[in-house]
């Protein structure tokens, strides 16, 4: 397993960068592929964060943790990536990545809307008008191809609310989210 670790804001240290890669290299146990792994530690005020991301057999595993110990947050984030790829590990050993085109997918990140919530061009709050949100942060994401069963699993695995995907059996881009009473939208665009 290739792992990589970056250090933010702190002094790099062998002894973290061992420790890293020897919680990292666990998951090689669940992960019978070849897999790439990234570390990145990093210290704000008191807080000491880990954010680890593994890929193998085509999909991403991410677990993020802070504390007050930098040991105990690469500790907690590996298990967390552990107790995902423990549920997930016999569809992990059989996935196979998708052939065919992904697809480049622009994210905006909005800042908050000033002075009260967004209501549109020409609506107004006291008489004057309301200025729509600006964009703050723009990234480019890769929208893999895989299926809905692939998308929900991959969406645990980052624990994120939302995945955009390339739909393998309909050829579109799809959004899958998740709702707040726990289970899962799918946004389709038409054929």
């Amino acid at each position: 397993m290739q792992v990589s670790v970056t250090f933010r804001h702190m002094d790099p240290t062998q002894a973290l960068k061992e420790f890293a890669a020897e919680k990292v290299a666990r998951i090689q146990k669940y992960v019978h592929a070849p897999a790439d792994a990234h570390v990145v530690l990093s210290v704000e005020k008191y807080m000491h964060k880990a954010d680890i991301t593994i890929k193998a057999h085509g999909m991403m595993m991410r677990g993020k943790e802070k504390s007050e110990d930098m040991y105990a947050s690469i500790d907690r984030a590996m298990s967390k990536i552990e107790r995902q790829v423990k549920r997930y590990k016999d569809r992990l050993a059989k996935h196979q990545a998708k052939q065919g085109q992904d697809a480049k997918i622009k994210l905006n990140i909005l800042e908050a809307a000033r002075g009260g919530s967004f209501q549109g061009p020409s609506s107004t709050d006291d008489g004057g008008s309301t200025l729509p949100p600006e964009i703050i942060e723009t990234k480019e994401v890769e929208a893999r191809r895989m299926s809905v069963d692939e998308a929900i699993m991959q969406m645990d695995l980052l624990h994120n609310d939302f995945l955009v995907f390339v739909n393998d059996r309909t050829d579109t881009i799809n959004v899958l989210y998740r709702r707040q009473e726990g289970n899962f939208g799918l946004i389709e665009t038409p054929h």
